[in-house]
């Protein structure tokens, strides 16, 4: 046995021990129970010891991020169809893609799971997933706060049969639940008939998403199980799905509790040992220094999503004033090496509001809700401490949230959505694009009608038959947005100085420009970011960014050379430009 394998067990008990120090309605013996991880995760005595820092990504990482079925095509499976297209369309241009819950669901669209071992039918199988694994650095979600009120676990739960019986959080409607936090409005506890009579089942997001026992050790070794099977089917990127809401204790918010934090830190050690390339993404859709937390130190996530991007640049945009996002970039800490931040401005949910929370004051708020809303936007509301009701979450197609400014809707679109990515794929850390941004997708409202769910505004299905015809007509949205999104990427992939740990600072040059600079590990490359985020044309003199006399500048966007160090920098509306060195 080396020294690795003992090292890995010593570290797994200690975890062990933190996590359940306060547990005393069980009698678990974490020695055994580090055992059968460890065994769960095929982790050898044979081992090797992980590399602390290392990082398991470059500047030609892109993710894509997708639903399995928001492409199809007429007798074929959607996981096969979503294959042939990735290979047609990006192959070059992603690396990862990131298939949202693929597994059979009852509800919020996969989020709320039945059965973790299977792949939803309709969407295709195993073999399907496997195989776009094999082009595809796959990433997959784990649902690990919350099953199916469908699921045989909670059949078993109501019948006191195993497994299952035991699997669920319970509490009474006379405990101190005020302080708890919430992402809705439903009722948290759910009333349910079982043979041992009434129970009230926790529920953070809604009646059918049922809440799981994490203090019961059995339900953390079943999903250690499920993260070996998914490994084993090609997944190598684990979205932590709502993980904050993971741990509960009576007389707490019951978010981002110390357990939580150190679950996360038990995952990631069983996950890089099992498989070295293998990584962990938080996806915590929380106020920006709590996000923050998420990384320990360099020894949680690998990743954390940045949710205070997608408010703040999009405000940024509809404003034309850039001091917030100038603000909170500067109050950003780099990421160590090993870890790293996911960068996204669209998603399958909408644009959360609770990661602009001391960042946004409540008038600019109220204004981008309103500017939204006039763009055709929904708004999800969530109870704050005290039964106050908040806005969570602004649902809306990216390629409509950006159709204007706060003064109504104009002809820039296209160049405002088109700044957006360009800044994106120009920051600190990891660019993900959700497909619609791909697609320049708008608005559906007969999908919100026809599933009474605001959140399907952003979540169009595709006929691959239309979708080739669109993409293939030159003056169509979707044929522009895609041709110059992904010609920014090809760009982007060349350039060291965008690796996602590449050094970042923020530049000073006023609020309608939104500048930082990007520096190559190797400090060889140079590149400033620049942006005109407003809907008038911006100058600037190259001398007030710095730029080192003795090297030769151009931008890498447009090919323009700058041979004059006072030469004046015009950039139209929403342009951007990225000035390099090489």
């Amino acid at each position: 046995m080396n020294s690795a394998f003992v090292s890995l067990q010593e570290r797994v008990l200690h975890h062990l021990e933190v996590i359940y120090a306060d547990v005393t309605l069980i009698d678990i013996d974490t020695r055994t129970l580090a055992s059968q991880l460890i065994d769960s995760m095929h982790i050898t005595h044979e081992c090797s010891a992980v590399e602390a820092h290392k990082n398991l990504w470059d500047e030609r990482d892109i993710t894509l991020i997708t639903y399995g079925d928001s492409i199809q095509k007429a007798s074929q499976k959607p996981l096969h169809t979503l294959h042939e297209f990735l290979n047609k369309h990006l192959k070059n241009i992603i690396n990862s893609v990131h298939i949202l819950p693929y597994y059979p669901w009852s509800s919020d669209d996969g989020f709320s799971v039945i059965n973790f071992s299977q792949v939803n039918d309709a969407l295709g199988s195993w073999s399907d997933i496997k195989e776009i694994a094999s082009d595809y650095r796959l990433m997959s979600d784990l649902v690990i706060n919350h099953c199916s009120s469908r699921s045989q676990w909670f059949e078993n739960f109501k019948h006191g049969k195993s497994p299952g019986h035991d699997y669920f959080v319970t509490a009474s409607p006379d405990d101190n639940l005020e302080s708890v936090v919430r992402p809705r409005t439903s009722p948290l506890l759910r009333e349910t008939e079982t043979t041992n009579g009434t129970q009230h089942v926790w529920c953070t997001f809604s009646h059918d998403q049922v809440d799981l026992n994490f203090q019961n050790p059995k339900v953390l070794l079943e999903f250690v199980k499920i993260i070996r099977q998914y490994l084993n089917s090609g997944v190598r990127i684990f979205r932590l799905d709502a993980v904050a809401f993971l741990w509960k204790k009576i007389g707490t918010n019951c978010i981002n509790l110390e357990q939580t934090h150190e679950v996360i830190r038990l995952l990631r050690l069983l996950i890089e040992h099992a498989e070295s390339d293998a990584i962990i993404i938080t996806e915590t859709n929380i106020p920006n220094q709590e996000n923050l937390s998420y990384f320990g130190n360099a020894n949680e996530a690998h990743a954390i999503y940045n949710f205070s991007l997608p408010p703040l640049l999009v405000n940024t945009l509809i404003t034309g004033n850039c001091s917030y996002l100038s603000q909170w970039l500067m109050s950003m800490p780099p990421a160590q090496y090993g870890t790293t931040y996911f960068n996204f401005i669209a998603s399958h949910d909408g644009i959360g509001l609770r990661p602009a929370e001391g960042l946004l004051n409540e008038q600019e708020l109220d204004t981008f809700i309103h500017t939204m809303q006039k763009f055709g936007g929904k708004i999800s509301w969530r109870d704050d401490t005290g039964g106050i009701r908040k806005a969570y979450e602004v649902n809306i197609a990216l390629f409509d949230a950006l159709q204007g400014t706060i003064d109504g809707v104009d002809s820039k679109g296209k160049d405002r959505f088109l700044c957006a990515h360009a800044i994106m794929l120009g920051l600190e850390g990891i660019p993900a694009f959700y497909i619609h941004s791909f697609l320049a997708t708008g608005n559906d409202y007969e999908r919100v009608e026809h599933t009474s769910n605001s959140r399907a505004i952003n979540r169009h299905q595709w006929n691959i038959d239309q979708l080739e015809e669109l993409l293939s007509e030159p003056h169509s949205q979707h044929h522009v947005i895609f041709e110059r999104i992904t010609a920014l990427i090809k760009i982007r992939r060349k350039q060291a100085a965008f690796h996602p740990n590449a050094t970042q600072f923020t530049l000073q040059i006023g609020s309608q420009l939104f500048g930082f600079w990007r520096q190559s590990m190797d400090r060889k490359q140079s590149i400033f970011c620049i942006s005109n985020i407003s809907h008038t044309e911006q100058t600037l003199f190259l001398s007030d960014i710095n730029l080192i006399l003795t090297d030769e500048w151009y931008d890498v966007i447009s090919g323009e050379r700058y041979i004059s160090h006072d030469q004046i920098l015009t950039l139209a509306p929403y342009q951007t430009v990225w000035i390099s060195n090489q």
